[in-house]
């Protein structure tokens, strides 16, 4: 549900919603984690090879979910989409508190500022993070922070549930409590959490619901995907759908990788509901009112 003048904003540019394409709509191409010791993803050539796989499949877009003080990396995002051809929406945000050592200088941050110039320079989203089975303190004041920079911008948030727990009170917080539409709410991670009574209450609330990660076979739930999938599209939320390889580290990356999702996951969702999770719904799920962009 984009608006008229509402655009994507990628790492290039403002884009209009129906020029980003094929889309991953939960990856990342660098990231970097206290929790990850020796995994990081800090190679761009790597990065470049697999974008490169991805577009010769017919991907055009990548949504990175890696928030701020996590090597996401914005400079390197644009050189690789100058070079691939590739739209890459890059993210601002602050994940749970472990992926931070410096708990003390993250605490002396004024999130909302530094958030909302994040989306006026580079960002097109927010990724906050739940914790599991709730929100704890670094939860609530991270996702206040999210909403006023999405009232100071109209930007989407995007949340990390652990384990795909505690989306309705992210919705109550978010929606309820902040005023944060719903529709500029994208839930990440739902596939690891297979209730799909929950997945249709949170589908009509008007809110995106991503499925990520069906490349990361350590997952027990991994083999619901398609199911949860066609229960939301027969209960009629296929338009609430997004998918996204969320690879998180180098182990990950070409095993099977972000090419996956087009080359085995596409198929089977026949052509309606594929040009539905990988166009249509991401074009509106990550559009927004920008106003322009800070130089």
């Amino acid at each position: 549900m984009s608006g008229a003048g509402d655009t994507v904003r990628t790492v290039l540019g403002d884009l209009p919603p129906a020029e980003l394409g094929v889309t991953d709509s939960h990856d990342h191409l660098f990231l970097a984690s206290a929790r990850l010791p020796g995994q990081e993803l800090a190679d761009p050539d790597a990065a470049e090879a697999e974008l490169r796989d991805f577009a010769a499949l017919g991907g055009r877009a990548v949504v990175q979910w890696t928030p701020y003080g996590m090597g996401g990396r914005p400079d390197d995002l644009a050189e690789l989409s100058r070079r691939t051809g590739v739209h890459l929406v890059a993210a601002t945000g602050l994940h749970q508190a472990a992926h931070y050592p410096d708990g003390a200088a993250l605490r002396r941050l004024d999130l909302a500022e530094l958030f909302t110039a994040e989306l006026g320079r580079h960002a097109g989203l927010v990724k906050v993070a739940g914790a599991y089975h709730g929100l704890d303190a670094h939860a609530r004041w991270t996702m206040t922070a999210a909403a006023e920079a999405h009232h100071a911008t109209g930007a989407p948030i995007a949340v990390h549930h652990e384990l795909g727990t505690a989306a309705e009170d992210v919705l109550e917080l978010l929606c309820g409590t902040l005023g944060v539409p719903p529709h500029r709410v994208v839930l990440g991670h739902l596939n690891r959490f297979p209730d799909l009574g929950l997945h249709r209450r949170l589908a009509a609330s008007g809110a995106y619901l991503a499925f990520d990660g069906p490349s990361a076979a350590n997952h027990a739930t991994d083999h619901h995907l398609l199911d949860c999938l066609a229960a939301l599209a027969d209960a009629g939320h296929a338009d609430r759908l997004l998918l996204g390889g969320d690879t998180t580290t180098a182990a990950a990356r070409g095993n099977p990788g972000m090419p996956y999702l087009l080359r085995r996951i596409r198929p089977r969702l026949g052509p309606d509901l594929a040009h539905l999770v990988f166009t249509a719904n991401p074009a509106a799920a990550f559009a927004a009112p920008w106003a322009p962009r800070r130089r």
